[in-house]
């Protein structure tokens, strides 16, 4: 085996038991041989030096490629094994502690999102096949983190959930509330506002996929008359909203762009509006976007922490009126993602390819990992511009999600999925 990768793995594993079968047939044991046990093969002399010197974006890479195998476990097993022996192991070592801090003399270069930039990363990842989508995502196509209100419940209805969380800290205290949704996805969100809420609902989207599905979506429902669907980039809107709601959005606008971000936000938001974002972020100091995750699934984005949102709210002259922090939904979110997937494989081969599959399932597996062990988290942000504007005591909140829960759990007219099985 190469030597740095051998030195590597005996400081990282040191419990649990990992098997590595070289492409010289030799086998090697690392851990304490404890479960769980988990057993690749590396398949070139080449794999075991790209993974020694670059380990989070070439274990990935050579695994989409087929230079790494796994004979006993999933390649998430593997993942869970080194984040869980990296969360009691310092293992910063000096050529991985280099890479990162070259990565970040460039951040500012990659995550240049100006509008062309930015419409181009989104169509890279949102424009794949609708029919992709469909094989994992719940029956209303959300892509982002549902909300679990119980250990057992399924994803459909934690994802209702999720949008009823997100509509009562909003306060939708009467009826045609001009709302925007940034990022508005497949329409998910907007529907829901429009339908429950009874709002006047503006999404804005930069993918075509998700434009047309939305404005079918909304035709389908009939309720085009409540919410329309545009192909439009936030800093270009110049309207008033009494109501802004961003859902998985602001892990693409770039460490750069915050500020300005903020600044349009409360230009769009009226004087006694509310606004909440719901964004993914760490627990941890400021880092880099893992590079595989950058390089492979989201070109320039960033998971921000506290400390860096927190500036550019305040220089925007919002005030911060609740966070809170939804702790391993994400991960249950991803798990399920993953499971759907994986039980679907054959027909996501059949769109792409074999090594496209490897790659999502390397992208689903390293995203619930890192929720689980590496210090991801949700943000749900809510702002407004007058102290006064929402009641004192969040027991509003509360009364406002039981009374949607009363009425939003009949089944959706039109999901997203019948949708595109009609097209």
């Amino acid at each position: 085996m190469y030597p740095l990768l051998s030195f590597y793995l005996k400081r990282l594993i040191r419990t649990g038991t990992l098997l590595i079968q070289t492409a010289d047939g030799r086998q090697y044991r690392f851990g304490d041989g404890s479960p769980p046990q988990v057993e690749l093969r590396l398949n070139s002399r080449a794999a075991e030096r790209q993974i020694a010197h670059n380990p989070a974006l070439k274990l990935g890479e050579c695994y989409m490629d087929g230079e790494v195998d796994m004979m006993s476990g999933s390649i998430y097993d593997l993942i869970a094994l080194v984040f869980e022996n990296a969360a009691m192991t310092a293992t910063g070592q000096p050529w991985m502690k280099a890479i990162e801090q070259v990565r970040l003399l460039y951040r500012r270069i990659v995550q240049n999102n100006v509008p062309k930039r930015s419409r181009r990363n989104v169509q890279r990842h949102y424009d794949l096949s609708a029919d992709l989508y469909a094989l994992f995502l719940d029956p209303d196509w959300q892509y982002s983190c549902a909300y679990f209100e119980t250990p057992d419940q399924s994803l459909a209805d934690a994802q209702l959930a999720k949008k009823r969380h997100i509509a009562a800290k909003l306060l939708f205290d009467r009826p045609d509330l001009a709302t925007l949704d940034i990022g508005s996805g497949w329409g998910g969100m907007g529907l829901y506002l429009a339908r429950e809420c009874r709002a006047k609902v503006k999404g804005v989207t930069l993918s075509d996929e998700q434009l047309k599905r939305s404005n079918a979506r909304a035709a389908e429902s009939g309720l085009s008359d409540r919410v329309r669907f545009e192909l439009e980039d936030y800093r270009h809107i110049d309207e008033r909203f009494d109501r802004i709601v961003s859902v998985g959005m602001f892990e693409h606008v770039g460490r750069d762009f915050y500020d300005p971000f903020f600044t349009q936000a409360a230009k769009l938001l009226k004087p006694d509006g509310v606004m909440l974002l719901h964004t993914i972020g760490r627990t941890t100091a400021p880092y880099n976007t893992n590079s595989f995750i950058d390089k492979h699934i989201f070109p320039g984005g960033y998971i921000p922490s506290l400390s860096e949102v927190m500036p550019a709210i305040e220089r925007s002259g919002l005030g911060i009126t609740d966070i809170e922090v939804l702790r391993l939904h994400y991960a249950e979110t991803c798990r399920d993602w993953r499971e759907a997937f994986l039980a679907r494989w054959s027909e996501a081969e059949a769109l792409y390819d074999r090594r496209f599959c490897r790659m999502w399932e390397f992208y689903l597996a390293i995203s619930e990992a890192s929720f689980r062990w590496q210090g991801y988290v949700v943000f749900q942000i809510q702002l407004t511009h007058a102290v006064d504007t929402l009641p004192i005591r969040r027991d509003y909140m509360k009364d406002a999600e039981q009374a949607l829960k009363q009425r939003d759990t009949r089944p959706v007219s039109q999901p997203a999925r019948e949708c595109v099985a009609a097209e």
